[in-house]
């Protein structure tokens, strides 16, 4: 009987976990290794969103890779909650994308066509339909967009849960050991990563280091793996009387309600270079933008703020296949906002070229040669 192949995988946010998972799932013999704790990078400040038609639309090249992302979705969490006995909250409440001018609602009526003509349930509401929907709206709305299949996930459960069920399929999870360098081996066929506490050799690698990516050397690469820092602060508030019925959206943030009385409140975008702090800056935007569109939320306790660095790329696209400088390395990286969204159809098809040699055409537009590493 052959043995497993042997899988390296860099980074323990939600890809990382869930490409893990699924490659240990598939029978790969997995070792998993960060730095940091389990979700302890950009996956803690996650909202979870799962929006993908809001996020991208058609003719953005990721719009199909989102609506394959939220397609996957059920299953994956049912067969985590299974294998790993852990709690994950996932709840599929729909969004309602709220417009407070003329502009905005053309804009959302042209969305709403483009979806209905793909035969997606996207129903156009006008002010007085969107305040019975919601009726903490801003008197200002003058109408929305409301999609019923959109919904949200605990991107810090979901990436324990994922961690658990690998480990019960014989995953080795080794925090708090950073990759220094990814290798080819000595003419052995095999792949090193150097790390602070000894090597790690193996028959592939996943690099799934978000914003920390491009830190890492890779032998033979012309340029460093070009993934950026991008800030995302996130607010918890304590909300004061009946919960949202669906995650608002509008121009300015979004705000998601959780079963425990939490209202979440995001997200900035920031250039801040690797700096991982809230700032006064960020907190107030996203309060009176909250304010703006749900005025009630004046009311609400003040929880706390997170903080996150999103990977993004030179073209904002996420970076997944096998590299073109050392085969034996496939990149899962650069999600920038949609991790989440995109960890579980990510997981699977890194698994299949790992594990298969078999890429999928959806991947096309995200393969690492376009920028030649």
């Amino acid at each position: 009987m052959p043995r497993p192949l042997e899988v390296i995988v860099i980074g323990a946010g939600v890809v990382g976990c869930a490409a893990a998972y699924e490659l240990s799932r598939r029978g790969a013999s997995v070792t998993l290794i960060d730095e940091r704790e389990i979700g302890g990078g950009a996956t803690q400040a996650s909202a979870g969103m799962l929006a993908p038609y809001i996020e991208s639309h058609e003719g953005d090249p990721l719009f199909g890779l989102t609506v394959r992302g939220l397609a996957a979705y059920d299953e994956f969490v049912d067969r985590l909650r299974g294998e790993s006995g852990a709690a994950v909250a996932y709840r599929r409440i729909g969004t309602l994308d709220a417009a407070v001018d003329e502009a905005g609602l053309r804009e959302l009526a042209a969305r709403a066509s483009a979806l209905s003509g793909q035969g997606v349930d996207a129903e156009l509401i006008d002010a007085a339909a969107a305040h019975r929907r919601e009726p903490y709206l801003s008197a200002d709305v003058v109408g929305a967009l409301v999609i019923p299949a959109h919904g949200f996930v605990s991107a810090s459960a979901l990436t324990v849960a994922a961690a658990g069920a690998a480990r019960r399929h014989g995953a080795t999870i080794d925090e708090r050991r950073r990759a220094g360098s990814i290798a080819s081996g000595d003419g052995d066929g095999r792949v090193r990563v150097a790390t602070d506490r000894g090597p790690l050799e193996g028959d592939a690698v996943v690099l799934a280091a978000g914003t920390w990516s491009g830190s890492i050397p890779i032998d033979g690469l012309p340029r460093p793996v070009p993934v950026r820092p991008v800030r995302g602060q996130l607010l918890q508030l304590a909300w004061n009387g009946a919960p949202l019925r669906h995650v608002v959206w509008s121009p300015r943030c979004y705000l998601v309600p959780w079963d425990d009385g939490t209202l979440l409140v995001g997200a900035t975008v920031e250039q801040a270079g690797f700096e991982e702090r809230t700032t006064v800056a960020g907190v107030r935007d996203l309060l009176e933008a909250a304010c703006e569109i749900v005025p009630h939320a004046w009311t609400a306790g003040f929880s706390g703020a997170r903080v996150g660095l999103r990977p993004g790329t030179e073209d904002d696209l996420p970076i997944i296949g096998r590299s073109t400088v050392l085969p034996r390395l496939v990149y899962a990286t650069g999600h920038y906002r949609n991790g989440v969204l995109l960890a579980p159809i990510t997981a699977q098809l890194v698994a299949d070229v790992v594990l298969e040699d078999r890429v999928d055409p959806v991947l096309a537009p995200f393969s690492p040669a376009r920028f030649g590493i």
